[in-house]
Order: structure tokens, then C-alpha cells, then sequence
């Protein structure tokens, strides 16, 4: 039976207003189907809200209380909005298009204020925009043992294998509501016991690179059981964040594992013995070079052929990365009628403004743009493509269910090549 403290009776009597009220009876609710004892206090969050296009169901001219009355809090009675709670940094994370470039990314004004409208709301709330799916690059980093809920699947996977902190994939919905009260179920990776690994993954393929590393994160997912915590070891060079992101991202596409280990590189981790804790092996995997190119000819087209579109950034690029795209570049230039998109977030493109990489990106016929890629926008944004080639996996291999021309992958450097020459020359 689920216990709630007096400040949690409080909030689901209605002692902080109707809104609070109604979020407060969805964790309950949702506590109760789980079979929890005890809510867990929530200090950081990342929500993937706006006019996202999970809210197309609704008419285009909707009452936004209505519908965040309806959506978020699962309320059939229209609420006013309510604050988020004082004890939870809350944020934005992706957003459904950049909002201050519609035109470069094919989406309409219209669409383009709907969401402006939508997002001052949620400031008025209390929530920060940022609109990234990396926020560990602009300082949201949650303490080992922290508890925080994120809408994003791969920031799930880096906060609680990479900084120790504690939380699931529970969704948009749970969310929204965990960020307004400070509370969720204490269950799944809230829970110390079941953050040990069950999996053993011998990495015995190439391993030297972010390339390396979004393919083994996508091969990982789509060979390990359901519903285990992988641990990984081998003979490798240790991955930095940047690496481990792109892992992060694309474990994430194939599989629902929210975290994972690496002997001696993640903080639960530093031996086997402690990564496996109170439970034992129970599977292992090799990742082998054969199950390495099998991933690869999965994600992308094979071959060759001309390309009119390019986007780089899935998850967002870190300052180092757009140091080095704007150094590859060059005093080279984007093919004629060739489009080169590359994402970061708002304060990371300020410093690259900074640092003279936007000016190099920009001058070479490229766009630094924010907030957004081409997989969240959906198909406005790329309709009009006839070929495309992308970095990272995650994007390369869902987008393609928004289209049906060839989409290439690689990595940053032949995606740069090819926006130059206008030709994808394969791997």
C-alpha cells in the first residue's frame, strides 16, 4: 500500500490549488499501478513540451489550458496551469522546431508561434527554456543518488550510468507531473537494488571513436535481453562524454535499457563486482566486428548516390565538436542546392557565435541551428529532401519512417564531405 507523507496528503487534498491537486492524483495513480510504497522527492527534470506533434490529436486552434489540462495531467476538468515545484529545477528539452529559423527548416510561422505561445506558458510555470536533449552541457548535471525524471531516452541513460543519479523512462505525462509536485514513484532505477547488472557485454570490435560508439550503443540494444542492466567490458579506449552520448542515444533506439555500465569508467562500476552488487550474471554477449557492420548496414542505406541533405547533431553537439566541424570546413563550401544542418542548443551556439565557429559553418553555405533536428520536427521539416545522410544513429535510422528516399550514415567527416560534393561515397 503506498505511504504518502503529510506535505504528499497536502498536495493531493488540494493544499497548493487545483492544478497541483491533479498532478498530485496522476503520481498516485500511477504509484498505485506499480505497486510502489513510497513516492520519491524529484529535484531535476526535462520535459519534452510545447507544441510537440504528439499534440496534432488536437485541433489546430485548441484551448492550450484545455489540452494541458487534458494531455498532462490526464484531467477531464480544465485547470489553470499550475507552478512547478520550488524543489525541482525543471527545463525544456528538444524542441519541435528552431524557433528562430523557420525558414531555413521548412516550418511554417504559424507553427512556428503556436509553439512560441505554448513555451511562454511553460516559463510562466517555472520551466526554463533550453530546448536540448544534451542539458548536461549547459549545467544540468544531477549529483550521484539524485532523483530526476527526463523525457529524453538518452540523457536517462547518461545521468544514472555516468553522474550516478537516479531515474526512468516513465514518460511525457509522468514527466510533466513529477516536475509540478516533486514527486515520483520510487521504483525501477529510483531503487539502489535494481540498478546492478545482469548482463555481461564483452566489447570485441572496434571501439576508438564516437562513430565507434553510436554503432555499439545501437548493436548493444538490439542483442541484449529485456529488461536487464548491461555491464560492459573489453580492451578499449575509454569513451569520453561525447562518445558515451551517442552510446547513450542509440542503445536507447534498440532496446528499453535506462542504464548501463562500464567497468572502470562509470561511478557504480569501478570493478565488476561492484557493478554486479547483490545480483549475478545472468547473460553475456560479444560484440563482435560481424554483429558491429551488421548494425551499420541496418541503420543507413549501403552504396552511393547524390545527396541534397545533411544534418549533423542527434543528440546536440558539444562547443568541441562545432570547433571541429567549422576546422574540417574550412574555406570550403556547400554544393549548391545542398542543404548542411548542424544542431547544438542556445547557449552552446552563443559560444560557438563566440568562438568564430558559427561564422565558418555559416559562411560555408551551412546552418548552425538550435533547439530542434529533423527526426522531432517530422516530415515538413525534410519533405522536400531526395536523398539524405546523417550523423548520429539515432536519427539516421528513425527518420527513416518519415520518408521514404535513401538515407546514408556516417560519421561528421563524410557527412561534411558529402554536403560539399553533393555525393555520398559510401563506407
Amino acid at each position: 500500500m503506498l505511504k504518502l507523507t503529510e506535505y504528499e496528503k497536502g498536495l493531493l487534498a488540494g493544499s497548493e490549488g487545483k492544478g497541483k491537486k491533479k498532478a498530485m492524483e496522476f503520481i498516485v495513480r500511477y504509484a498505485n499501478v506499480l505497486g510502489t510504497r513510497e513516492l520519491c522527492e524529484v529535484s531535476r527534470a526535462t520535459l519534452f513540451i510545447g507544441a510537440q506533434h504528439y499534440l496534432d490529436c488536437y485541433p489546430y486552434n485548441e484551448n492550450y489550458k484545455k489540452i494541458f489540462s487534458e494531455f498532462y495531467l490526464c484531467s477531464d476538468e480544465e485547470v489553470d496551469f499550475p507552478d512547478i515545484s520550488e524543489d525541482c529545477k525543471a527545463q525544456t528539452c528538444a524542441a519541435s522546431c528552431d524557433f528562430r529559423n523557420c525558414e531555413k527548416t521548412h516550418m511554417s510561422k504559424e507553427y512556428q508561434a503556436r509553439n512560441l505561445s505554448y513555451i511562454n506558458i511553460t516559463r510562466k510555470m517555472g520551466v526554463k527554456i533550453v530546448e536540448s536533449c544534451t542539458p548536461y552541457y549547459v549545467g544540468w548535471i544531477p549529483m550521484m543518488g539524485e532523483h530526476f525524471v527526463s523525457t529524453e531516452s538518452s540523457n536517462v541513460v547518461i545521468s544514472n550510468s555516468i553522474f550516478g543519479a537516479m531515474g526512468n523512462s516513465d514518460g511525457v505525462e509522468n514527466a510533466v507531473c513529477a516536475a509540478i509536485t516533486g514527486r515520483t514513484p520510487k521504483w525501477g532505477m529510483h531503487v539502489k537494488e535494481n540498478r546492478y547488472a545482469d548482463c555481461l557485454v564483452n566489447i570485441k570490435c572496434k571501439a576508438e571513436n564516437m562513430f565507434d560508439w553510436d554503432v555499439i550503443g545501437f548493436t548493444v540494444g538490439r542483442l541484449i535481453p529485456k529488461h536487464v542492466v548491461p555491464v560492459i567490458m573489453g580492451n578499449f579506449r575509454r569513451p569520453d562524454i561525447n562518445s558515451f552520448r551517442q552510446f547513450a542515444s542509440t542503445i536507447s533506439v534498440t532496446s528499453a535499457a535506462e542504464m548501463c555500465h562500464i567497468v572502470g569508467v562509470t561511478p557504480e562500476a569501478q570493478s565488476l563486482e561492484m557493478a554486479v552488487g547483490s545480483k549475478q550474471i545472468l547473460h553475456e554477449i560479444d560484440i563482435t566486428e560481424a554483429e558491429y557492420e551488421k548494425s551499420v548496414r541496418m541503420i543507413g542505406c549501403e552504396g552511393s548516390g547524390q545527396v541534397d541533405y545533411i544534418s549533423i547533431g542527434c543528440p546536440h553537439l558539444a562547443l568541441d565538436e562545432l570547433k571541429v566541424i567549422s576546422e574540417y570546413l574550412g574555406y570550403r563550401k556547400v554544393k549548391d542546392n545542398v542543404e548542411l544542418l548542424v544542431w547544438t542548443d542556445y547557449a552552446t551556439k552563443e559560444m560557438a557565435d563566440v568562438n568564430g565557429y558559427t561564422a565558418t559553418i555559416e559562411g560555408a553555405g551551412g546552418y548552425l541551428l538550435t533547439g530542434s533536428c529533423p527526426i522531432v520536427m517530422r516530415e515538413d521539416s525534410h519533405k522536400h529532401a531526395k536523398a539524405m545522410a546523417m550523423f548520429g544513429a539515432k536519427q539516421a535510422f528513425g527518420i527513416q519512417h518519415q520518408t521514404k528516399v535513401p538515407v546514408f550514415y556516417g560519421d561528421i567527416f563524410q557527412c561534411i564531405d558529402a554536403a560539399i560534393s553533393g555525393e555520398w561515397k559510401g563506407r
